[in-house]
């Protein structure tokens, strides 16, 4: 057994082996060792020829999905090898087979997962300057397949993904993206393949296998000479791993990214898409406004179209008309809800009866789910949307597999498939006849228990049944002494005595005979159905898709109507005109209608760039992140939170708001600033909607006014990029650039002041700010009095007359600008001097010093004096 043990171990290597022994998965040597680390289970050891015991440890099998999931989230691969025969009827070693290789990408258990959210496993060739890339769920069966030329591009889809394993070519190691930040950052787990997976002969043969067809050009990829390498290794390594057909992956779907807006990692952090910035939970994010999901499809089709907004006018509007009609249409919407309740994960139950690992309940959850079908197509031939009208005709009503499962599988079926109890009366008469005979049984044994306590007078006579002895009669000490001669001992306890009569035994061998074979007819007949059901893969997939995108189109129907959105309009002519605009998310954290709306206009000429100033708190980085909200929830196709909307569509948004420090790759707050800002320069279109928030404020005053300066004056030269902006900024000098720069235009947060307070009116108005209100708000935030009072008087001290006229000769200027930087240190230095520091120790070693016995009275206060000024002025 041990030599089949190593002879397996050989061949998967980079594999945790569970090796099947009766009732328990045991791994031994390094895998123990391994294993028993990461699970905390006892180590122990097994004699097997060697000098020393061989280290082993083991999980129950009934046990093993948690433990498996436990050392898959660390990244491990997991090979199960299973007893191919039954020990009790085995010859000599039982067989045993790896059936399947667990990773990281392939998990298809429940427990694991979030219903929420795709499992993607990725693959990657990295070819000449190109990356072949496919993307697959095993448990959706969603395969997808694309080539990109920017590493910039493949993080950004990476980062979109957030697949849970990255397989890859030993080239993409050598392409330059930061494997370590994707492994630990990330946490996903990368594995590099041998060469002959990526091989093209192989790749197109177990494509063209697989899918039935006779080339590339068949499945629309004939010009992805790089993506069908990445396809074509993505399907060998799962054919490898899961040992299957894979019928789940019946479609393979070619995509560009250009198809959709883009947003990369940054924009979809900062606008918090489906979770909060510093919680890393759902509540607080723009997913959660909008999840009003039934389903866990719809909530995963929901989730993906958010971070995959429409670029094309058409589609957009089709399913704005769709959700408008839901939205008007309450009592049709409710009842397709409720009848959307019950309906469970299709998806992944489909891909749980591909693999064969689906138990009888599975498939009485797909029976509960395809019995709402009928129903939510009888509502659907009601409604008019042409987006709706397409659902309806993907949504299959698979009567004929409801009407299987219905008529062969119990209604409350046990969870063992081995055990009885799962085929429904009336489907199988053999299922019948022997059910009837096990029942009869019991009558039997229960008459002959009777007769046995009469003959004998023993009166607590017992007949019984365990697995090892087969039916006995027990009989307790105390009666010992009137068991007849025909009665044969079996087991002695140390209260009873158990016993078998020939009569019994008969019985028992009728009765067992028929047990047994109506377990194994009754599983033979399950996985019957069962296989059944997986044959129609395409229709049921086809109609899961329906029912999810059903779902996502009710959800975004009933956040509508209960948040007061409207229907945006879609233009193409580049204008942005949002009327009474709100935050979606914060308006929904905020008691009653506290929320203050405000008003956007961009354009792509003469308002293209609005410069933004006002105090920080007042609510300029809520304003502008609304913007893009709203403009990504109109090419979504969902209602927005306004007054009225006219959207241009955009064909991307970039936000560049706030920075940290990024200590694990050694850059500070103001490298991963200026980091983003070139991504976004290099990469932003005149279609682009940009959001920057605080453009150098990481750097000293003249710098970051000078990067955030030329950075305006670029975004607003339509030969170098002129794309729509709101630019957020402390720099009041930029609000120069109004009257300089024909597309530029300055907005402020109005502010009411009250003596030495303010309070912020949260609107948007015309103009521009001449301060910051830096200390008061450093007063709301609580800092300590003695500091508020110092900087007031610093800040009186402090005169900003030059640099306003020198900043306004460069805006008029131009050229001068080098010159006037010159002119600018000379101001900063003179300013500097003000904050040369005086130390307490200092002053009183000045008092220590005096010779006071000497001091006129006049000298005194002198001294005096000047102690107190250097102590008034002391940093």
């Amino acid at each position: 057994m041990m030599q089949q043990y190593v002879d397996t171990k050989k061949q998967y290597k980079d594999c945790i082996l569970f090796y099947r022994l009766g009732d328990f998965y045991e791994m031994f040597f390094e895998d123990a060792i391994t294993a028993s680390r990461e699970l905390e289970i006892t180590l122990t050891g097994k004699n097997c020829g060697l000098e020393e015991r061989a280290p082993m440890c083991g999980v129950p099998y009934h046990a093993v999905d948690s433990y498996l999931s436990r050392l898959v989230k660390k990244g491990y691969k997991v090979a199960i090898c299973e007893q191919m025969e039954d020990p009790a009827t085995a010859k000599g070693l039982v067989k045993r087979e790896v059936v399947r290789i667990v990773t990281p990408g392939t998990t298809v258990d429940p427990q694991a997962l979030d219903e929420t959210k795709n499992n993607y496993i990725m693959c990657v060739a990295y070819i000449g300057d190109t990356y072949g890339v496919s993307v697959a769920d095993v448990t959706t069966g969603e395969y997808f397949v694309t080539e990109i030329g920017d590493s910039s591009m493949l993080f950004d889809e990476i980062t979109h993904l957030m697949p849970s394993e990255l397989i890859c070519n030993e080239a993409f190691y050598m392409s330059g993206m930061d494997l370590d930040d994707l492994k630990e950052r990330l946490g996903i787990t990368i594995y590099a393949l041998d060469a002959w997976y990526f091989d093209d002969a192989i790749c197109r043969r177990t494509l063209e296998e697989h899918f039935k067809v006779s080339s590339m050009e068949s499945l629309g990829i004939g010009d992805f000479d790089c993506g069908v390498i990445g396809a074509g290794a993505l399907l060998v390594y799962l054919k490898e791993t899961q040992k299957t057909d894979l019928a789940q992956l019946s479609h393979l779907t070619r995509y560009v990214t250009g198809k959709y807006m883009v947003l990369d990692s940054s924009t979809r952090r900062n606008l918090e898409l489906s979770e909060t910035l510093r919680e890393k939970q759902k509540r607080g994010s723009f997913l959660w406004v909008l999840d009003k999901t039934k389903t866990a499809m719809g909530a995963r089709m929901l989730r993906k179209q958010l971070e995959q907004p429409l670029i094309d006018k058409k589609q957009i509007e089709k399913r704005l008309d769709a959700v408008e009609e839901l939205k008007d249409n309450a009592i049709c919407r409710e009842e397709i809800r409720e009848y959307l309740t019950p309906v469970y994960d299709l998806e992944r139950l489909l891909s749980k009866i591909t693999y064969k690992s689906a138990n009888p309940r599975d498939l009485t959850a797909f029976y509960s789910s395809l019995s709402m079908l009928p129903h939510i197509r009888c509502i659907l031939e009601d409604l008019k949307a042409p987006l709706l009208q397409e659902i309806l005709e993907e949504m299959d009503a698979l009567e004929d597999i409801c009407d299987l499962i219905g008529r062969a599988i119990c209604e409350e079926p046990p969870l063992a498939m081995k055990e009885g109890g799962i085929i429904r009366e009336g489907y199988s008469e053999e299922v019948d006849r022997l059910r009837n005979a096990k029942t009869e049984g019991k009558d039997w044994l229960a008459k002959l228990e009777e007769e046995e306590r009469e003959k004998t007078g023993i009166k607590n006579l017992r007949i019984k049944f365990n697995k090892v002895f087969g039916y006995y009669l027990e009989v307790t000490n105390s009666f010992k002494n009137l068991v007849p001669d025909y009665y044969t001992r079996k087991q002695t306890l140390a209260n009873a005595e158990r016993y078998i009569t020939p009569r019994l035994k008969e019985l028992e061998d009728t009765i067992l005979g028929a047990e047994d074979k109506l377990y194994a007819l009754e599983y033979e007949l399950y996985c019957e159905v069962r296989d059944t059901v997986g044959k129609e893969v395409v229709r049921i997939q086809n109609t899961a898709k329906a029912v999810a995108q059903l779902d996502m189109l009710a959800s975004l129907a009933v956040v509508a109507e209960r948040n007061r959105y409207v229907r945006p309009k879609i233009n193409e002519k580049g204008v942005i005109n949002i009327k009474d605009g709100r935050h979606p998310v914060v308006e929904k954290m905020i008691p009653g209608d506290m929320f203050i709306a405000n008003d956007t206009y961009l354009d792509d000429k003469k308002d293209r760039i609005s410069i933004i100033t006002g105090p920080n708190m007042a609510g300029k980085s809520t304003y502008m992140r609304q913007t893009a909200l709203i403009v990504l929830m109109a090419q979504v196709g969902s209602f927005v939170p306004a007054a009225s909307a006219d959207i241009g569509i955009v064909d991307r948004i970039f936000t560049r708001v706030g920075a940290s420090d990024d200590l694990a790759s050694g850059q500070s707050t103001f490298m991963v600033e200026m980091t983003e800002v070139a991504n976004i320069l290099r990469n932003a279109t005149r279609h682009s909607l940009l959001i920057l928030d605080e453009i150098g404020r990481g750097t000293s005053t003249f710098d970051g006014l000078s990067i955030a300066w030329a950075v305006v004056e670029h975004i607003s030269n339509t030969k170098l990029l002129g794309a729509k902006t709101l630019f957020a900024t402390h720099y009041h000098e930029l609000t120069e650039l109004e009257g300089k720069i024909d597309n530029v235009h300055n907005y402020c947060i109005a502010v009411k002041e009250k003596g030495d307070d303010i309070v912020f009116l949260r609107k948007i108005v015309k103009g521009g700010a001449d301060r910051s209100y830096g200390i008061q708000v450093a007063k709301l935030a609580g800092v300590p009095d003695p500091v508020i009072e110092r900087a007031k008087e610093i800040a009186e001290e402090l005169s900003y007359a030059d640099i306003t006229t020198r900043v306004k000769d460069i805006a008029s200027a131009g050229k001068e600008t080098k010159k006037k930087a010159k002119k600018y240190d000379e101001v900063d230095l003179a300013q500097m001097s003000l904050f040369d520091t005086v130390r307490d120790d200092d002053v009183l070693e000045e008092i220590k010093n005096l010779d006071v016995s000497h001091l006129t009275p006049i000298d005194a206060l002198n001294t005096l004096y000047q102690l107190q000024n250097k102590l008034k002025n002391r940093w």
